[in-house]
């Protein structure tokens, strides 16, 4: 059995293993080369291609294992055309005329990019294709060409003078190369004369150079005589490269590895190593089994410095280089290596490309083309798609509201986190801000501005009803409930700084605890002064059974009792669930609201509940009692005080449920400061204009005068 060297077939691995026990391959698996073409169209964003595959058995297999596999990629096949074979090329003319119309199809297409699967004989097919089109008046292809490794651009002599600038600027994914040293040198001294009953060298030398060794009759003093003198280095690089590329480097390194499959084998016997030590080597009888036990284990570098080694397939541990292709006008040819492949490494690091180096097709302009079904959604959109059309091609739409794209061509918008809103364009989250009604904004400086006002005002008449207290004025309607009523409203209109700042556990638990504590004093208070006014008329009456009710123990009953449900309200809301500091994420879309949860919704609007009932009934009996007769008319300003703290109180509901933030807690704050105000102004300031500014009316004889 005879060990074998491949150095340009890419059969499968199982195959080779079960039909070829013995066979070496000197280029890696084709399915490897498939993976880097894969590589490199998604490294350039080539998402809709056309492909060319040879009409044989081959190019069925190539597309039976390449389609699927740019799909699973993301890559779509904009159009599959078939290469005619070599064996046809006498109906070369008439299948181009038959299928010009697979040829509009190619032109048309938005596919800049055209994958092609074939070997020389499919080049020079499609060579005599696009030497034709012009002469049927079709328009040149103007496209990026890919090739794989078996494809070589090499022309045949009668194609010397044809134009191939159609394929300047491919690219092809060739097997890993290098240049042996003193490789060009060698080719400069090549002669024709150094063939020994091999025609080879001459007749490549005679088709090369269009000349002839033998002159025949009526030939004599032609130019076309080969003095073999000619220079290799002369000839465009379409007919022969100064260079080691392909098939060529496969065999140097395959008879190299041979080479030192036979050394080592030689070497491991004690009597053939001394005879290669005094250099006389005698020929040994060598069985294919040895030197497949040495070939295998070969490890070595070649001139070229390249390490050569086989894996457990057999196959050669090489990469691949990725070449790009010069056509120039006089028909010389160059290949730039601007990048390697190594299919071995990850997904995403097996690609070492430099685009800088890359030189275009002259209808690009020098710029990156692009070859996509349609133009990519940009940040803020997402992919739509387009019924009855492959995954590549689709539509944009706009990112939902909350959402957002940041990368090109996204499947889908995401929604941000939660603590994050979309910006305007919807292509990034931002940080949302905290939002609370803070000491430094305008809005909390005008409020505490407010509450510090009132406040100064509440104890500026609180020190001048203290002063006067034994005026008449003051003396009249329980002087006590006078001091306990002004307290409370300077409580209330401090504890409205409780909901200024940042809310803390502390501020939450007591911000409406005191708010209702303090409020439902206020008015048991005005409660307590309204029936003492109403009884106090009733009890002169001649004969009048109220006497008895007279006095501070009624209003203080009064007083006391008002406060204690409310503590007793508080208290349970405390006990089953408590405000505390809470974040709201969801309400408003740029900004994270700090507040104080409620706990109980249900205790919070029965405690506001219990204070309207109070007022309700303050405001009924100081009703009633409006047309008393009474010098000071107290009964009517608690009356229009209790009018104007119901109305702040019935607007304020709908006004907190419609707003969100530290607008809800301003609204708070606005309500507690106006009704605060409204009782202030409506029952003290009318008293303290006649103390201050009309002391002759504060006398007894004016308070016990009728109308």
């Amino acid at each position: 059995m005879l060990f074998q060297l491949t150095y340009g077939s890419f059969l499968p691995a199982e195959s080779s293993r079960s039909h070829f026990p013995f066979l070496y391959q000197m280029v890696p698996n084709e399915g490897e080369q498939y993976k880097g073409i894969v590589w490199l169209l998604q490294h350039f964003r080539w998402t809709w291609i056309g492909i060319s595959a040879v009409d044989d058995d081959k190019g069925d297999r190539f597309l039976q294992t390449i389609v699927p596999l740019l799909s699973q990629n993301g890559i779509c096949d904009a159009f599959i055309v078939r290469l005619p074979k070599w064996d046809y090329v006498e109906d070369l003319i008439d299948s181009h005329l038959r299928h010009w119309t697979s040829y509009k199809m190619v032109t048309e297409r938005k596919a800049s990019v055209i994958f092609v699967y074939g070997e020389p004989p499919s080049f020079q097919c499609l060579k005599i294709l696009l030497f034709l089109t012009p002469f049927l008046s079709l328009p040149p292809l103007e496209k990026v060409w890919v090739v794989t490794s078996h494809w070589d651009f090499e022309s045949i002599s009668v194609q010397r003078i044809w134009d191939i600038q159609t394929f300047h600027g491919s690219l092809s994914i060739t097997v890993h190369s290098n240049q042996p040293l003193g490789f060009q040198e060698f080719l400069q001294t090549v002669k024709p004369s150094w063939a020994k009953g091999d025609g080879f060298i001459q007749d490549f030398w005679q088709q090369s150079f269009d000349c002839s060794f033998k002159m025949s009759k009526g030939e004599e003093g032609s130019n076309n005589l080969c003095t073999g003198e000619e220079k290799l280095e002369t000839l465009p690089g379409s007919l022969f490269e100064m260079r080691m590329f392909g098939h060529s480097y496969n065999v140097y390194s395959a008879v190299y590895a041979v080479a030192h499959a036979l050394h080592a084998l030689y070497g491991s016997t004690s009597k053939y190593r001394r005879s290669l030590e005094r250099g006389n080597m005698p020929l040994m009888n060598i069985q294919p089994w040895q030197v497949h036990y040495f070939l295998r284990n070969i490890l070595f570098n070649n001139t070229a410095g390249d390490t050569l080694h086989f894996d457990g397939n057999r196959e050669l541990v090489a990469g691949f280089d990725i070449t790009n292709w010069l056509m120039f006008p006089n028909g010389s040819m160059g290949r730039v290596k601007v990048g390697r492949v190594d299919p071995k490494a990850p997904p995403r690091k097996g690609l070492n490309i430099n685009i800088d180096q890359i030189t275009w097709h002259p209808s690009f302009n020098q710029v990156v083309p692009v070859s996509a079904c349609n133009d990519n959604c940009y940040p803020g959109s997402s992919k739509k798609k387009k019924e009855g059309e492959k995954f590549c091609c689709y539509a944009c739409a706009p990112c939902p509201e909350g959402m957002i794209s940041h990368q090109r061509d996204m499947d889908s918008c995401a929604q941000c986190p939660e603590h994050e809103y979309p910006s305007n364009d919807k292509t990034q989250c931002i940080p949302k801000s905290l939002s609370f009604l803070s000491q430094q904004e305008a809005l909390g400086v005008i409020l505490s501005t407010l509450a510090s006002f009132f406040s100064l005002i509440t104890a500026l008449m609180l020190g001048i009803f203290v002063k006067y207290k034994n005026t008449p004025i003051v003396k009249a309607n329980n002087r006590s409930l006078t001091y306990i009523l002004l307290t409370s409203l300077l409580l209330c209109f401090l504890c409205s700084l409780l909901f200024i700042g940042h809310p803390t556990k502390l501020t939450c638990l007591l911000r409406q605890v005191v708010f209702g504590m303090v409020f439902s004093v206020a008015l048991s208070s005005i409660l307590a002064k309204t029936i003492t006014v109403v009884l106090a008329f009733i009890a002169t009456k001649p004969g009048s059974a109220m006497r008895k009710w007279m006095g501070k123990r009624l209003a203080n009953s009064i007083l006391l009792s008002g406060f204690l449900i409310q503590v007793v309200i508080c208290t349970i809301w405390l006990w089953m669930s408590p405000p505390f500091p809470d974040v709201d994420m969801y309400s408003l879309d740029k900004e994270v609201i700090l507040e104080c949860n409620e706990g109980s919704t249900s205790m919070f609007y029965g405690v506001l509940s219990y204070l309207g009932f109070l007022a309700s009934v303050n405001f009924f009996v100081a009703f009633l009692a409006r047309k008393l007769p009474d010098s000071f008319n107290e009964a009517k300003f608690i009356t229009f005080s209790m009018l104007v703290f119901c109305s702040v109180w019935v607007t304020f509901v709908p006004t907190y449920l419609s707003t969100k933030g530290k607008y809800m807690v301003a609204v708070e704050i606005f309500s507690i400061l106006s009704s605060c105000a409204g009782l202030l102004g409506c029952i003290f300031f009318p008293k303290c204009y006649i103390i201050i500014i009309r002391p002759e009316l504060n006398s007894k004889e004016q308070l016990m005068r009728r109308k």
